[in-house]
């Protein structure tokens, strides 16, 4: 999918303040195209501010090692936000994930952009920049920075293929293409070692963030003849632990490592007792689906969602949609 990224251009050389936000707990993918987005705005002579609705997590500090990076009611205000010409919103389209940014973005005066390569998305009343078949958000700043010339420094080249890479699986999952490739090639010859960032993001775990593993992969439950592994996190484990949420990035893409499975999921207990749901298919079934289902959202292969209610009720709930899910698809492939 082409997109004409003309309004864009014109809306960054009319104006010269700008403001850049992403989604509640942001990812690889979020930070490193807001990181990168920021530079080269920058390179053109604008101010820019980058304010989250959350802080980053730990294990992606080093991604902001000038800790530019502000999250609201934090290090970041609302007259802050109001602050600016221009509000892109990078890596999501729903104000459910905007939390109090989107409700300081509801009453500011500012230009609305959103940049998103996911398929759910609500009416941000913004110039709207989405490719729902492109792998990361990464990639489409890329193709912005590409059209125009921008340069890309070693610092840009770093984020962007942390954002490219982690959305893609570090290149194993079916949205990578040989335009992703080339892409990648593009970024190690401007300064991205993929060496270096491989260990940052993968080797650099606590000894709790093996316990806990060890713990959700050990009540690892496979259903519907093997074709579902799911398993669910509790808050209690976190605290024997001494983890977070965060420490279960990935954990969900472990289920598919089982021969014969086609989708899975794991069911996160919240502090607040709401249940974090993330999902994966390596089939033809659509999680995003299942996800905005929930109130959640999204890609086809993998998207996530906040279920309300008890544990038992959200993980019996979201394995009869995704048995459902698989059904359907086995009776319309006709296998």
């Amino acid at each position: 999918m082409t997109i004409d990224w003309e309004p864009l251009w014109l809306l960054v050389q009319s104006n010269e303040r700008f403001v850049l936000s992403s989604h509640v707990r942001p990812d690889a993918d979020a930070l490193g195209s807001e990181l990168a987005l920021a530079e080269l705005l920058e390179s053109l002579g604008k101010s820019v501010r980058i304010i989250n609705p959350s802080a980053a997590p730990g294990n992606l500090a080093f991604l902001d090692p000038e800790r530019r990076i502000r999250n609201l009611g934090g290090t970041a205000t609302v007259d802050q936000m109001h602050d600016t010409d221009v509000h892109i919103v990078l890596d999501t389209g729903a104000w459910q994930q905007l939390l109090d940014v989107g409700k300081a973005l509801r009453t500011s005066p500012a230009k609305r952009v959103v940049i998103d390569h996911h398929v759910s998305s609500d009416d941000l009343e913004a110039l709207v920049f989405r490719d729902p078949t492109c792998e990361a958000t990464g990639t489409l700043v890329y193709r912005f920075a590409d059209q125009y010339n921008l340069p890309i420094t070693a610092a840009t080249a770093r984020n962007l293929y942390c954002a490219i890479a982690t959305d893609t699986g570090w290149f194993r999952f079916p949205s990578t293409t040989s335009e992703t490739m080339r892409i990648a090639g593009h970024l190690i010859d401007a300064g991205a070692k993929p060496h270096l960032l491989y260990s940052e993001l993968y080797e650099q775990r606590s000894i709790g963030r093996v316990h806990l593993a060890g713990r959700v992969l050990g009540r690892l439950v496979v259903e519907a003849g093997g074709r579902i592994a799911w398993t669910h996190v509790t808050w209690k484990d976190f605290q024997q632990t001494g983890t977070t949420s965060v420490d279960t990035e990935n954990l969900v893409n472990e289920c598919l490592t089982i021969g014969g499975t086609q989708a899975s999921f794991i069911a996160v207990e919240q502090q607040n007792k709401s249940i974090k749901v993330s999902f994966r298919s390596r089939s033809g079934v659509d999680v995003a689906a299942i996800a905005e289902s929930f109130g959640g959202g999204g890609h086809r292969q993998a998207a996530g969602a906040v279920v309300h209610g008890s544990l038992v009720d959200a993980t019996k709930n979201v394995l009869s949609a995704m048995k459902v899910a698989l059904d359907n698809d086995h009776a319309h492939s006709g296998d």
